[in-house]
């Protein structure tokens, strides 16, 4: 397995991740800060686009591939087995949907309460996971993609069950509820930050 988290604190504080097989030399980026067409460029010719249910063989590597919506209408999570070492998933990809001491804001990409009612439902799928899956969020603190995060970049299922104060909400109009409290200003390039992230020009 290669896992390497990459943290940035330019053009936006995220974090970024290179993965996959050594022994079959297969790779995968999530999230990539830098500019993606490169990485557009080189899937253009190689992948296809994924969706709810889909599964990718990346050697190795198998990826379950989830639609997680809430943070945007077309978010979703990656699922990770390593098939070297067990037959049951290893660590998650979560994106700005689940972070470590907060979930991602909700209103960048529709409604804030449209999107708040569709985190809730990511959040209690992410929840039904293993206590000890390893989950990789796509921002930490300092982000504006998040109130409460921490500067730690990754966490567990079970240690975010217990202590992120919006992941351990079970009750849908509770949850609604601490999600439109203390939103912070919305980012000033985030129209066109959106437009890049679904491949569009953001120019």
């Amino acid at each position: 397995m290669i896992l390497r988290q990459f943290l940035h604190a330019q053009p936006a504080i995220a974090a970024s991740y290179l993965f996959g097989c050594g022994g079959r030399q297969a790779g995968a980026v999530v999230d990539p800060v830098e500019t993606p067409d490169l990485y557009l460029d080189a899937a253009s010719h190689h992948f296809r686009a994924v969706e709810e249910g889909d599964q990718l063989e990346v050697g190795n590597v198998l990826v379950d591939i989830w639609h997680l919506p809430g943070h945007t209408p077309e978010h979703l999570g990656l699922l990770v087995t390593d098939r070297t070492r067990a037959a049951e998933p290893w660590f998650v990809f979560t994106g700005h949907t689940l972070m470590v001491g907060d979930m991602g804001r909700t209103e960048l990409a529709s409604t804030a309460v449209d999107g708040a009612q569709a985190l809730f439902q990511s959040a209690r799928r992410l929840a039904a996971l293993p206590d000890h899956l390893e989950i990789l969020p796509g921002a930490f603190s300092g982000s504006v993609c998040g109130r409460g995060l921490s500067g730690k970049p990754s966490s567990t299922i079970g240690f975010e069950r217990r202590f992120n104060r919006a992941f351990c909400v079970d009750d849908r109009d509770a949850f609604v509820d601490l999600m439109l409290q203390g939103v912070p200003p919305r980012p000033p390039e985030a129209e066109r930050t959106r437009l890049m992230n679904l491949g569009r020009d953001g120019g």
